[in-house]
């Protein structure tokens, strides 16, 4: 095939990368470029309580979000309408024309489960803060892999840490208990009285909770590979250090959350300076 003929044919000549193919690959970076930074923008209305603060008020303007969060009018005006031009807000037609501090704008319930409702399967906030948390840690990485060693998960901190128990509580709460029972003998086991469950790496928790309420019959101890002394807080209040059946048949309902800024146990549309405003729904 000659040149003339390749290039008619739309492949490369040879020696040269294929036109096209150089074209969709850099589109498909570019692409994951747009999705890095939008996920960036989910963690700061996570983090900050706007998207909580948007489902619980209905539509509000910049200067009313700025209020209820206690954060800064400028900045949300801006978050808001990247929001809005994303597709992840809506702003009614009719203030489109008002004065950008006046725009009001919604969440859309379908977008208020996933980005706000911990208790969903749907829930996927938390994994714009581990990829954040992972992205902080990339200078880390670079030297590890110049020099050998690692990174230890301790080194990527609580957003990595709670964001992965977050992430993970609605699929333990709601299929945990069912996917043990699946397997016959393993269910037979621990449904015998006295049968005892030992969660290693339990993280927060909440598969350990599961699991003694799927087995209230046995006794479930949860050991976290946290070093001894390291704080470890849950959306809950109960430590996860250890539980048992009793004590999972306490736990506070699923739908409290963890507060956006101090990480206690409730849950907090504004910004809490040590205090929480409970606002969880039952």
């Amino acid at each position: 095939m000659t040149h003339d003929s390749a290039a008619a044919s739309g492949g490369a000549a040879p020696g040269r990368p294929d036109e096209a193919a150089t074209q969709a690959f850099a589109d498909r970076v570019f692409g994951s470029v747009l999705g890095a930074i939008e996920l960036l923008s989910i963690h700061l209305g996570d983090r900050l309580g706007w998207y909580r603060a948007l489902d619980e008020s209905g539509p509000l303007s910049s200067t009313e979000l700025a209020e209820r969060t206690d954060t800064v009018e400028r900045y949300a005006r801006e978050w808001l309408e990247q929001q809005a031009v994303n597709g992840i807000l809506t702003v009614d037609g009719s203030d489109a024309a008002a004065p950008a501090s006046e725009r009001r704008f919604a969440l859309p319930a379908a977008h208020a489960e996933v980005l706000t409702d911990a208790a969903s399967l749907d829930y996927l906030a938390p994994v714009a803060r581990m990829i954040t948390a992972a992205g902080m840690r990339a200078a880390s990485l670079v030297e590890a892999y110049r020099g050998g060693g690692g990174v230890t998960w301790e080194q990527f901190g609580d957003d990595a840490h709670e964001s992965q128990a977050d992430v993970n509580r609605p699929w333990f709460e709601r299929r945990l208990g069912d996917a043990v029972a699946s397997v016959a003998e393993l269910d037979a086991v621990l449904s015998r009285p006295g049968a005892r469950i030992a969660d290693i790496g339990c993280g927060h928790g909440w598969s350990t909770l599961a699991l003694a309420r799927a087995y209230p019959s046995a006794r479930a101890s949860a050991r976290t590979l946290r070093p001894r002394g390291s704080p470890i807080g849950s959306s809950s209040g109960w430590p996860a250090a250890r539980s048992s059946a009793s004590r999972a048949r306490s736990t506070p309902p699923s739908s409290s959350r963890r507060c956006t800024t101090c990480r206690g146990p409730s849950r907090c549309s504004t910004r809490c300076a040590g205090r929480c405003a409970t606002t969880a729904r039952s």
